[in-house]
């Protein structure tokens, strides 16, 4: 592909200055979809925007889909159509039968997918999974990430790709299946429970994790109110020993929700990961499969909720 990847840039929410600002690092061109939000971002990154996703998939080489979760599939298989490489900020897809039509479909097309799950590239977060194996037999992981709740609507529609689990837990739960392996029992509870598929902060939820080596993870996630100060934090604990990441010890955050910057900014590395993995044809850090086990975890998650009882993947 050529040395200089043109970008297009679907969604302008709060997610998207941490992709166009990686992507500007590294040396690509930008293009934005003209949506709500467009415009200011174009003026404060100089940016070009595109009128319709028709024109934005012809100009670009890559098109990173940053826009709510409902909308990615059928975003993803326009893009793929036109034999475009995507990356797809998390969850993949709301449900894991979407995620599953997401991968196949990049596969069927010669084309590839990056799930944008950036926590895998938090260096406090990567130094633990390199030395994971030294701990011994796994036994115990917890995880917990607190922000302060989103501000667009979309997110409090747990039925409609919203939702605390599916749209903040997820990088925990897919940091438990990147440190400890395949789930076999789900079990969910959360605090208060949606009341007709929608969300009331302040919630808390919590999902237990049985995994199939044995281990248990313990997942929490919080959305609280707006002065809410980002935290983040992990433990795993073996026959042999212990490790821990805290976000306290990182620097201070980037802006709203989003995660802190670690020592290395982490969408950078993530999406440098993705432009050398295109140029090369490795495999990426995070994979299809890896997004769609996320999914999966997260349908399992809700499943629990429904029934309040344990699901067996």
């Amino acid at each position: 592909m050529d040395d200089t990847p043109r970008i297009g840039i679907v969604g302008a929410g709060g997610i998207a200055p941490p992709h166009i600002e990686g992507w500007l690092a590294l040396g690509a061109e930008v293009d934005i979809l003209g949506r709500t939000g467009a415009d200011a971002l174009a003026e404060r990154y100089g940016l070009r925007v595109v009128g319709t996703l028709d024109e934005l998939i012809d100009a670009c080489g890559i098109i990173d889909i940053v826009s709510p979760t409902a909308t990615h599939l059928g975003i993803a298989k326009a893009a793929f159509a036109r034999g475009r490489h995507v990356v797809c900020e998390k969850p993949l897809a709301v449900t894991v039968a979407d995620a599953r039509a997401i991968a196949e479909a990049a596969d069927e097309a010669g084309v590839r997918v990056f799930p944008a799950h950036v926590v895998r590239y938090f260096s406090g977060y990567e130094q633990v999974h390199e030395a994971v194996g030294g701990v011994g037999t796994l036994l115990e992981l917890t995880f917990r990430r607190t922000v302060a709740a989103p501000a667009s609507a979309w997110f409090y529609s747990q039925d409609a790709g919203g939702g605390l689990i599916r749209d903040l837990m997820i990088h925990d739960l897919d940091q438990a299946l990147w440190l400890a392996g395949p789930v076999v029992e789900v079990s969910a509870t959360q605090d208060p429970p949606a009341i007709d598929g929608v969300v009331q902060p302040p919630v808390s939820a919590h999902v237990a994790l049985t995994h199939a080596n044995g281990a248990i993870s313990h997942v929490r996630a919080d959305w609280f109110g707006p002065d809410t100060r980002f935290r983040s934090s992990a433990s795993v604990v073996g026959s042999d020993g212990e490790l821990s990441v805290d976000a306290d010890e990182l620097s201070g955050a980037r802006e709203e929700y989003l995660p802190p910057a670690s020592a290395v900014d982490p969408y950078r590395a993530q999406l440098a990961d993705f432009l050398d993995a295109i140029r090369t044809g490795r495999d990426a850090r995070v994979t299809p499969a890896d997004g769609v086990a996320a999914v999966a975890l997260v349908e399992a998650a809700y499943a629990s909720l429904a029934t309040g009882h344990p699901v067996l993947l």
